[in-house]
């Protein structure tokens, strides 16, 4: 008759991992819920089921917390737009992931809103601000070299390199996102979408 096979201990390294990884799940449900401000280590600590001792030992503050769950966000949202953006047209695919992100509700409306408070919150911190800018600017390199393929699709001059172009239209659909929370009745599904195509027909803004 054979054994079962013995479950091996986790390691130090997988339970510090693991440890890291529900904080940060906790982390999510309340500053989706709650917003950063309002959102309190102790809580925080408490929703994860360890001692806010356990939060310190892992993340020195409150913002470590926030911009280790931006960085996960940023890793799954490169991930499935270097996915969506590697086949057919670069730029009807830039156009239909703004047009999602226009649509979505619940969960996503909270994350929108707590992002651009801790955006506010960073400019105020220049260590805090840098590091949001490091991840910011890691999120927008698919959609600028989508940008720029599709721009030699079409043959066109761009009015400005890939890279301000890509920034550009990404802060166009961040604003549409937040006039979409207080003007849902303006901000329509193909808003985003006809936006998109008069800057690619234009070559750019």
């Amino acid at each position: 008759m054979t054994r079962p096979a013995t479950r091996k201990a986790p390691t130090r390294e997988e339970r510090k991992a693991r440890t890291r990884q529900e904080l940060i799940d906790a982390a999510e449900r309340l500053f989706l819920r709650d917003g950063f401000h309002a959102t309190s280590v102790d809580a925080v600590a408490d929703e994860a089921g360890y001692t806010k001792g356990a939060v310190y030992s892992n993340y020195a503050a409150k913002e470590e917390l926030f911009l280790a769950l931006y960085a996960r966000r940023v890793d799954r949202a490169v991930a499935e737009m270097e996915r969506r953006l590697r086949k057919g047209d670069p730029a009807a695919g830039i156009a239909e992931l703004a047009a999602e992100a226009l649509v979505r509700r619940d969960a996503d409306d909270g994350w929108i809103a707590v992002f651009f408070e801790f955006w506010a919150h960073a400019l105020r911190n220049p260590e805090v601000r840098e590091r949001f800018r490091v991840q910011h600017a890691r999120f927008l390199e698919p959609l600028v070299a989508a940008s720029a393929r599709a721009l030699a699709q079409r043959g066109l001059e761009p009015a400005d390199e890939p890279r301000k172009l890509a920034t550009a239209w990404n802060a166009m659909a961040l604003g549409l996102m937040l006039e979409r929370l207080t003007q849902p009745d303006v901000v329509d599904r193909g808003l985003a979408e006809r936006m998109m195509a008069l800057a690619f027909r234009d070559g750019g803004p």
